[in-house]
């Protein structure tokens, strides 16, 4: 809990509204700016006592209701209110909704990625949209049931999809899609499509089973991985995930060292794989 900064982030939302804003009458003419504390006390039904002791950073630690009714009092918005939280050291609310829409802006960064790998994948593994290059490398992910459009899905129900990494890496990327599945169910208790999967792979795969059994957690992020392209042959990426928080998106990007065997072997794809798309 951040005390000072607490203390200043409640007395300048406090400022900044007035009595007509939160629906009090204006009453006599006032020395300074905004609502008094009395009555952002009474508006989130806490005693004028504990909300000062807050603003002059002396107080307790508030409680997530507390804090809750604080935000309303205060009309602050949603990045406000996840703001507020984190101050005084607690985690948001976890009532930000989801959507498998990728913004504009993001796909428009996605098809200037001409000569690497790029994707956009939910926070659950559902691969929403990918450029040329990701196509050539990973396959075309619109041309999959639905269900098939998750990584962890198809990565345990369907043993083609591990030919495309070495047989030595499979252990651990099984470990990584299994602790990132659960570091995302555990920020999301309640999303039911993310809990849905998580049963139908226990039924359907005794290794992820085991695995969520483990209770590993790790949210993915910058990584090396290799794959086995049956075309290009072994591929040593550097992956970088750009994490959209507002949508749960992450941008995958797959990049060679400039001067590696990889490289070249990127490059061939770009021309071998593009064609091939081409041609389909």
């Amino acid at each position: 809990m951040d005390r000072t900064e607490l203390a200043d982030f409640l007395r300048r939302c406090r400022t900044r509204l007035s009595p007509a804003d939160v629906g009090l009458p204006q009453g006599a003419r006032r020395r300074t700016p905004g609502l008094r504390r009395e009555e952002v006390a009474q508006l989130a039904d806490m005693s004028t006592d504990h909300y000062t002791r807050l603003e002059q950073a002396r107080g307790s630690r508030p409680s997530r209701q507390m804090l809750a009714a604080v935000a309303r009092a205060l009309r602050l918005t949603g990045d406000e209110r996840d703001h507020l939280f984190h101050l005084a050291g607690e985690e948001p609310p976890r009532n930000r909704p989801t959507t498998e829409h990728v913004r504009p802006g993001l796909l428009l960064v996605l098809d200037r990625l001409t000569d690497v790998p790029a994707q956009v994948v939910s926070d659950r593994g559902d691969v929403l949209a990918q450029n040329a290059m990701a196509r050539a490398l990973h396959g075309d992910a619109s041309a999959r049931s639905e269900a098939e459009h998750n990584i962890a899905w198809r990565y345990f129900t369907d043993p083609s999809t591990r030919e495309l990494f070495p047989a030595e890496d499979h252990d651990r990327a099984a470990l990584a899609v299994v602790a990132d599945l659960r570091a995302t169910l555990a920020r999301r208790p309640d999303d039911a499509r993310l809990a849905g999967l998580v049963r139908r792979l226990r039924a359907r795969s005794e290794e992820f089973s085991a695995l969520w059994d483990t209770h590993q957690v790790a949210v993915r992020r910058t990584d090396v991985k290799r794959f086995l392209h049956p075309v290009v042959g072994l591929l040593e990426l550097d992956c970088e995930v750009l994490l959209n928080p507002e949508h749960d998106q992450r941008l995958i990007v797959y990049t060679a060292r400039p001067g590696s065997r990889s490289y070249e072997r990127l490059e061939l794809l770009r021309v071998v794989g593009l064609q091939a798309l081409t041609r389909s």
